[in-house]
């Protein structure tokens, strides 16, 4: 998205601040953290998200500093909205592209009125397991420490709600999508669960976090461009402070 018109505030960083990030794809969200934390030195602030995105997910990420990082769980539980793209027809062991497809099934019979008909039973509240590649922790260790090293896990269902799940785009074997959900809800589960619903398979190959609560991906900063005025900010204030 395109924010050079958009006008920073004077920041508050101490007293605290929320920022809306559009975190790219392949970055943690505790990298778009860290890129804000050095943006800021030499002013040593807590600063931390409310939402993990997958690596390979972009989109909203609420960052809290000073302050406001108290706030973080109340952010965190808010209602989210997605945008996103899963392929049929096959399957990966992390449901998403970060591992190789391990198997694959004929498309060639499913209709678009079966896969339009399919989201019905995701709708409401639902349960689901988390991928194996994911970062929940059990007995202290996260899952996909556990499944990059091969190890068996005893994965603990959770209960989640889907307050909307329609199908935005059908071009086999992509179709897209977009959810509303709660907080916890794992996109890329669904997706393996919606290519099983098909007695088939499906994993996701794409996903933007475009809402969380009333916050939206729409008013998000790149991160290059709020990285590049905090240092310039940085260095004006060295000036007023140096003056020649």
């Amino acid at each position: 998205m395109d924010n050079t018109n958009t006008k920073f505030p004077d920041f508050n960083f101490a007293e605290g601040e929320l920022l809306l990030i559009n975190k790219p794809y392949k970055w943690t969200s505790f990298d778009v953290v860290g890129k804000i934390r050095n943006s800021l030195k030499p002013l040593k602030l807590k600063v931390g998200h409310a939402g993990t995105l997958d690596p390979l997910a972009t989109g909203l990420l609420i960052i809290c500093t000073g302050k406001l990082t108290k706030k973080i769980d109340t952010f965190q539980a808010e209602e989210k909205e997605y945008t996103g793209t899963m392929i049929l027809g096959a399957s990966t062991p992390s449901f998403d592209m970060e591992t190789e497809v391990d198997a694959q099934f004929p498309i060639d019979k499913i209709t678009e009125e079966e896969i339009y008909r399919a989201v019905e039973p995701f709708k409401g509240d639902i349960e689901q397991y988390p991928p194996a590649h994911s970062a929940v922790k059990v007995n202290g260790e996260r899952l996909y420490v556990k499944a990059r090293l091969g190890e068996e896990v005893e994965l603990r269902k959770r209960f989640v709600t889907v307050s909307d799940f329609e199908i935005t785009r059908i071009a086999l074997p992509e179709v897209d999508f977009r959810i509303v959900c709660s907080k916890g809800t794992y996109i890329r589960s669904l997706v393996s669960d919606f290519g099983k619903q098909l007695n088939n398979a499906a994993y996701l190959s794409k996903l933007t976090r475009t809402r969380s609560g009333n916050f939206l991906l729409s008013n998000a900063f790149e991160v290059a461009d709020l990285v590049h005025y905090l240092r310039t900010k940085r260095e004006e204030k060295k000036l007023e402070t140096n003056p020649d």
